[in-house]
């Protein structure tokens, strides 16, 4: 009952979230909403820039690119030299060259895969100034390129599509940073951390024993760790960590930030191409994807873990609860899980791991649909719009007519775009697991053999070229191989698709408008929808299913009972 009850309420606020938020996104990028101008105007003054100038995609492309590596470099740096800088109570050392670089690009890359402990790794500063500060920009990076694809579809005979700094800095000033301020309240108030006093020093003098625990400046980096699909835990142990995620309310309050974005920026998008009911029928696909996943990995949670089950223990009246708290459950672990690894946030309140063979399934397959349910801040959105562009294409052909969408002629140059961002994330899965499981350092790395031990290299380059950072945690990735192969994947998940998003928003801008007829194919209807789930799961299935095959499938099929 009282999962279906967090269901329930999760619905009315995701309903109330979708149209208030969308409505509001919708208005910050149409710069009709300015109560923060006063922020806005010295800043843009203080970079050179004119708020009314607008980009071409090209420019506006570039200027995305260089911002993101200047960020790289500067994390890099905070990280490499955070010996010597303030805001290091526990004099912690530099953090070496490889997991230094291979952090810089998981937290620009929005992908937050953590090779490191959080509260042994890095100082406050480092948390603070470079990691936090990330957590903000890169999702302020991923809602701006969203908007910029939906200006593609919106406008007609423009050879601009917004300014990238206009759009970067009110992502962060009118909707991440109000909300998180907010959300930090709340997770303060529950009990989460919010201090600089250094770790706390305990002497047990009934046992003799002293402790040493850490603190430091939680409460107010888990807000935008969720609210911006980043994922990046201040503890090691994430959100299953009483100080990140004290209580069932800052349990439900992550789920709610991690989906509210990217479920509201449908709205958005309905409400800025000029049709509420196309952002629905993408909305729809997104929680048809979600809701069957999240059945797939909570029905899997809820059966006997089989490993207990082979050491004698033959009732398990709670299901799986290895790696899990018993303050939450194994439902809404499974609930928890799901939302991060649909969303690119990757944080988690249980152990991946510990999971059942078809709960692993459900959390490393559910990325690869490309995540598009609901998906990241900003890249879930544009992603499936991808999938669109190549359902309409698909559609035309069934009909005989050249495909349209939201009135914009889909000719050869949008459908090639839209494949190769389409295609990106599978092949440079695919390409980097193949090498990983050929080499030497890359066969030493899972802590387990046989098909666990291959879903643990599976899934981690499934979560950083989907831009998630969740793990099967038996994965000892601290290496220099795993640090820079990782990179690649992490790279091309986000630029070697957000270019090609990029130039399909330039080239439809400067299309115009053809009006419908009988022989449209209305994108708005159930038909639409099926057929766009439909593609996602094919194309996923396609490239997928014999490496899944090898994996979750053959271990839970090994246990004699699939589910």
């Amino acid at each position: 009952m009282g999962f279906a009850l967090t269901l329930v309420a999760l619905l009315i606020v995701l309903a109330v979230a979708w149209r208030f938020l969308g409505q509001y996104m919708a208005s910050v990028y149409e710069g009709r909403t300015r109560w923060a101008s006063f922020i806005e105007r010295p800043f843009y003054r203080l970079i050179g820039v004119n708020p009314e100038a607008e980009q071409s995609w090209q420019r506006y492309t570039s200027a995305l690119v260089i911002f993101s590596g200047l960020s790289i470099l500067a994390t890099y740096l905070i990280l490499r030299f955070q010996g010597y800088l303030p805001f290091n109570p526990q004099h912690l050392p530099n953090v070496t060259p490889a997991l230094a670089w291979n952090t810089a690009v998981s937290f620009v890359t929005n992908t937050n895969w953590q090779n490191y402990s959080g509260e042994t790794t890095m100082s406050y500063l480092s948390q603070m100034g470079a990691l936090a500060v990330q957590n903000f920009v890169s999702a302020s990076v991923g809602i701006a390129v969203a908007v910029a694809v939906i200006r593609g579809f919106s406008r007609k005979g423009s050879r601009t599509i917004g300014n990238f700094w206009v759009d970067l800095t009110r992502g962060i000033v009118y909707i991440l940073l109000p909300i998180s301020l907010l959300a930090a309240v709340v997770f303060m108030a529950e009990g989460a951390l919010q201090t600089l006093a250094g770790p706390a020093h305990i002497h047990n003098a009934l046992n003799g024993v002293s402790q040493t625990i850490p603190r430091g400046p939680v409460a107010s980096q888990e807000a935008i760790k969720q609210l911006g699909t980043n994922g990046g835990g201040f503890f090691n142990a994430n959100g299953a960590d009483p100080f990140e995620n004290p209580t069932g309310l800052t349990n439900f309050l992550s789920i709610a930030l991690i989906l509210c974005i990217p479920v509201s920026l449908t709205y958005t998008f309905g409400k800025m191409v000029g049709s509420i009911r196309q952002g629905v029928a993408i909305l729809t696909v997104m929680a048809v994807l979600f809701g069957s996943w999240l059945a797939i990995g909570a029905i899997a949670e809820h059966q006997a873990n089989p490993a207990v089950a082979a050491a004698g223990v033959t009732h398990q009246v709670t299901g799986n609860m290895e790696g899990k708290e018993v303050r939450f459950g194994d439902t809404s672990s499974a609930l928890y899980n799901i939302t991060s690894t649909q969303t690119s946030t990757g944080s988690v309140n249980s152990a991946n791991d510990s999971y059942n063979p078809m709960g692993s399934f459900a959390t490393m397959t559910g990325m690869m649909l490309g995540e598009v349910s609901p998906g990241g801040v900003g890249s879930g959105l544009y992603t499936i719009l991808l999938f669109a562009i190549i359902t309409v294409f698909i559609g035309g052909l069934m009909v005989g007519r050249t495909p349209e969408y939201l009135g914009k002629k889909i000719q050869a140059t949008e459908v090639k775009l839209a494949a190769l961002g389409a295609l990106v994330m599978p092949i440079t899965v695919l390409v980097l697991t193949g090498i990983a499981v050929s080499v030497h350092a890359g066969q030493v790395a899972p802590l387990n053999k046989g098909p666990q031990g291959f879903s643990e290299i599976l899934y981690s380059f499934t979560s950083v070229a989907n831009n998630n950072g969740s793990a099967l945690a038996g994965l000892s990735s601290n290496t220099d191989f795993y640090n820079v192969i990782q990179t690649i994947g992490m790279l091309l998940g986000r630029f070697a698709i957000i270019v090609p998003a990029m130039a399909l928003a330039g080239t439809l801008a400067a299309k115009n408008v053809v009006p419908a007829s009988l022989g449209t194919f209305r994108t708005d209807k159930p038909i639409f929808v099926g057929l766009l789930a439909g593609v996602i799961l094919i194309v996923g299935a396609l490239t997928f299913f014999p490496a899944v095959s090898l994996g979750p499938i053959v271990e839970q099929l090994s246990h004699g009972k699939f589910f």
